[in-house]
């Protein structure tokens, strides 16, 4: 189940790389209002979790259009190791565009699509994309790795060793690893007793393209993802850009702070929650953002 709304929503496909890219807009076109690209985050998720955003287009009359990356939900690939990466999903966001016809909108990327819009920023410089929000993402997965591993320290007694020895074997399966991963999520990912579905729909999903970028588990990057960084260039990123994370959030203030520091002249609104703060504080968040865009449609 998906957060439910009123509002009309229109979905379709477009062709890419011999297979096609899902994509569904909820709302109507607004004058004087550009529409917000969503890109979900992973690697391998899809973007049910987000659905939350439908309140920008319900109470703001803004069109939200989300698709999911290739690979990932409802745009389905068989197994493709050679394909699959940052790249690809990279040029999929012109693809995307292209196809739609956003020649002029804004971008929000959460988690994994985050670091996803801040590589399109970087490499691809491209024109049109008025503002750009980057929503508890890091700009390096080395500083995501170090500070999940001092997050892990304020766990209970016991529960970091056993995280770790679990990354070290690779046995995710442990009665006690499962606990610590549990009081881990629940501290820094999502904090909520009851989810709504629309989240779960997403949260229970560890898919192929997950285990291939990321890995087997959310705290050590074992799969292709590994080592990403982009810090270094974040100087060449000139969309207007704001960083939101949730005060108890995996994506730590340390790990928005680098961002905030390095991107020209990014802004950054911390929000009571976790790495999910964008369903935990939903209203506050969707009007957070939406004033952003509004200064720059």
């Amino acid at each position: 189940m998906s957060e439910e709304t009123s509002l009309p929503i229109e979905e379709g496909k477009i062709p890419f790389k011999g297979y096609h890219t899902w994509y569904m807009k909820v709302g109507e076109s607004t004058p004087g209002k550009l529409p917000l690209l969503v890109l979900h985050g992973g690697p391998g998720a899809k973007h049910n979790y987000l659905r939350s955003l439908d309140g920008i287009a319900e109470k703001y009359h803004r069109q939200v259009i989300y698709y999911d990356q290739l690979g990932c939900g409802n745009s389905p690939t068989p197994y493709l190791p050679d394909l699959w990466g940052a790249d690809l999903w990279e040029e999929e966001i012109d693809v995307v565009r292209d196809a739609l016809g956003l020649e002029r909108c804004h971008i929000l990327g959460q988690s994994w699509g985050g670091m996803l819009a801040m590589q399109y920023a970087i490499n691809r410089q491209p024109l049109g994309v008025r503002s750009m929000v980057v929503a508890s993402s890091p700009a390096s997965i080395p500083l995501w790795e170090s500070e999940a591993l001092r997050l892990m320290d304020w766990l209970p007694a016991g529960m970091k060793e056993t995280l770790v020895e679990a990354i070290r074997t690779g046995n995710f399966d442990t009665p006690e690893y499962k606990e610590a991963a549990a009081v881990y999520n629940k501290r820094h990912v999502m904090s909520m007793d009851n989810p709504p579905d629309y989240v779960l729909e997403t949260e229970n999903d560890k898919t192929d393209v997950y285990r291939f970028m990321q890995g087997e588990d959310e705290f050590m990057v074992t799969g292709k993802m590994k080592g990403w960084d982009v810090s270094n260039d974040l100087w060449k990123i000139k969309i207007p850009t704001l960083l939101t994370s949730g005060l108890m959030d995996e994506a730590t203030p340390l790990i928005v702070k680098q961002c905030l520091d390095r991107i020209p002249g990014a802004k950054w609104e911390l929000f009571m929650g976790t790495h999910m703060c964008h369903v935990e504080q939903k209203d506050e968040y969707n009007r957070t953002v939406e004033a952003f865009f509004e200064q720059h449609d």
